[in-house]
């Protein structure tokens, strides 16, 4: 077995498409556009390589056969804005075998270690605002939109290389139309709306999406600023995403609060489009093109993804009116189920709100860390 970073067009190919050869047809895995993966990647596309830099490499085994993949990640706007000299492992894929996960491990933490950096944590996908976390339960149902899922095995190969679990992440499914949780909420919401009297809340409203993007982009960073492992968005990354999520957006699920016509807080839920890319194996070509409209209409969860009021306005009910006419819209639209994710293992303010809607734990991630300085063993990097 052997190491070796991925520098040919043909070498980052093999890294991009070696996932197809972890997970069958018959996984819950929903495989992703290969455009986009490769978006992701390209430090020319995706503006989050303007402030970091990276390593890819490929496990090769026997006549050169891949058996696994891993970057190393430096997000120097992290480092800066939590403190922390700490560096990624990202887009981990392995065969069910500890010595070639050891070693991809100890490739990207060799890497990391010649950068001066002095600890590793992940999976970062490739940063703290992407999919992140290996799988720890949930693994018999698809994941979310921009949600991960991992084989059962992955936790234990991290494990025997040495790396310990430091945060839990949970996804909450919620039945939409299940109850009658707007009842419930009303009397929240009116007393909400009697100690603001000029609160607004409104749905998202295309002719406006530009600026609606400069109110997300600041609630986002004042929202979420002391959240484990929050690093602002530029507002190239925000512009980045949002011509991602446009073409996916219901506009009605996308909620934005305000006083005063200040902006102070907002919920983003997008419908579930991995019910649709599980259709079509990461191409829309020949015939996805037909798959995607047809199964599109189709959608019937929803993902939500944001959801966050300044700290200047938080416990005065905000929250509640959002979650209310989030509600009211998605009935109104026909979804019947909503993933609220990802949630922190201490953020019990939010584990309570979800659960007070009946929400249920349905998915757990983790994320893993270890220290970079290097022991007497090596890795053979070709």
């Amino acid at each position: 077995m052997r190491i070796f970073k991925v520098e040919t067009p043909k070498q980052f190919r093999q890294f991009i498409r070696f996932p197809w050869k972890i997970y069958s047809k018959n996984s819950p895995w929903v495989p992703p556009l290969i455009s986009d993966a490769i978006d992701i990647l390209r430090e020319d596309r995706n503006p989050f390589w303007l402030h970091s830099k990276k390593q890819l490499f490929l496990a090769c085994g026997d006549k050169g056969k891949v058996i696994g993949r891993i970057a190393a990640i430096i997000d120097y706007n992290y480092i800066n804005f939590q403190n922390d000299n700490c560096g990624f492992f990202g887009f981990f894929e392995c065969i069910d075998d500890p010595a070639a996960a050891k070693a991809l491990f100890e490739a990207a933490k060799s890497w990391l270690n010649e950068k001066g950096v002095k600890k590793m944590m992940g999976p970062m996908n490739p940063s703290t605002n992407d999919e992140l976390g290996f799988l720890s339960d949930g693994f018999d149902l698809a994941p979310g939109l921009m949600m991960s899922y991992t084989p059962r095995y992955y936790p234990e190969l991290a494990r025997k290389a040495g790396l310990k679990k430091i945060k839990e992440l949970y996804a909450y499914d919620m039945d939409v139309a299940g109850d009658s949780r707007v009842g419930r909420l009303e009397r929240v919401v009116s007393m909400a709306k009697k100690k603001l009297p000029t609160l607004k809340v409104r749905s998202l409203c295309k002719d406006s999406f530009d600026e609606d993007l400069k109110s997300a982009i600041s609630i986002y960073n004042r929202a979420w600023e002391k959240n484990w492992g929050f690093v602002p968005w530029s507002d190239e990354e925000f512009s980045y995403l949002a011509s991602k999520i446009k073409p996916l957006l219901d506009p009605d699920m996308i909620i934005i609060a305000s006083v005063a016509d200040a902006p102070v807080g907002m919920l983003i839920s997008l419908p579930d489009y991995n019910q649709v890319l599980k259709k079509l194996n990461g191409s829309l070509l020949p015939f996805g093109v037909f798959k995607y409209l047809y199964y599109k209409n189709k959608i019937d969860r929803l993902r939500l993804m944001v959801m966050g009021v300044i700290k200047e306005y938080r416990h005065k009910g905000i929250e509640a009116v959002m979650y209310e006419k989030g509600l009211k819209n998605a009935l109104k639209n026909g979804y019947k189920h909503c993933e609220l994710s990802w949630v922190l293992d201490d953020n019990i303010m939010t584990q309570r709100t979800a659960e007070m809607m009946n929400g249920k734990i349905y998915k757990k991630y983790s994320i893993d860390r270890k220290s970079t300085r290097l022991n007497s063993s090596h890795t053979n990097l070709s």
